[in-house]
């Protein structure tokens, strides 16, 4: 098996974990080894690059727009951002199944803590009953992905309502600790992550 870099960069600013991920996308395309970047943001709106800025509801907002696919969301502590850099070319070439394969994963992690949680078709994410609990946006540059997916642990979900969540409107935040009724950590969930996330990616998406 191939080895993957996990780096763990702790809470930063959003302009600082685009630049590592651009220096970790940059030494992929030279043929390094692929990496997963676990980080929480401080406070920020990003919205994607097909993104509609009528899903910002407060004028004063400015989200951040990036090269990723879907629309505006908010990232912030307590909620566990992962960005795997891969190397889609030798993983099938196919990004339909590489979000699909994200949602796996994020569907199996939850149940492993005792969360039940789904998928809705036509719409990229997770869900539980009681709203979506974990957003997914990636981007490529000559197959090689970036961006990823943001699962909520213990956010502060007000911030959500000064926008259409995913470009939603009314759709409902939930977390894993609202689920559970107990609060969790994040760094509990980047160990379980750094544990699961390659074996199942050679399982669905092999090189």
């Amino acid at each position: 098996m191939e080895h993957m870099i996990f780096k763990d960069v702790g809470v930063i600013g959003y302009a600082e974990a685009l630049r590592i991920q651009e220096q970790l996308v940059a030494e992929v395309q030279q043929g390094g080894e692929e990496a997963l970047l676990l980080l929480e943001h401080l406070p920020v709106y990003t919205i994607g690059a097909g993104g509609d800025r009528g899903n910002v509801l407060d004028p004063e907002l400015e989200p951040v727009r990036v090269n990723r696919g879907g629309d505006v969301t908010y990232h912030g502590p307590g909620q566990l951002v992962c960005y795997p850099i891969l190397d889609l070319s030798r993983r099938g070439r196919d990004l339909h199944r590489y979000l699909r394969f994200l949602e796996r994963f994020l569907v199996e992690l939850c149940a492993g803590l005792g969360v039940g949680c789904h998928t809705v078709p036509g719409r990229t994410g997770v869900w539980t009953g009681n709203g979506k609990l974990a957003s997914i946006g990636v981007g490529v540059r000559r197959w090689v992905s970036m961006h990823g997916f943001a699962l909520n642990v213990s956010p502060d979900t007000a911030p959500f309502s000064r926008i259409n969540p995913c470009g939603m409107p009314g759709c409902s935040i939930t977390s894993l600790s609202l689920e559970l009724g107990e609060e969790l950590f994040v760094d509990e969930l980047k160990e379980m992550v750094a544990i699961r996330f390659q074996p199942l990616l050679n399982l669905h998406l092999p090189r």
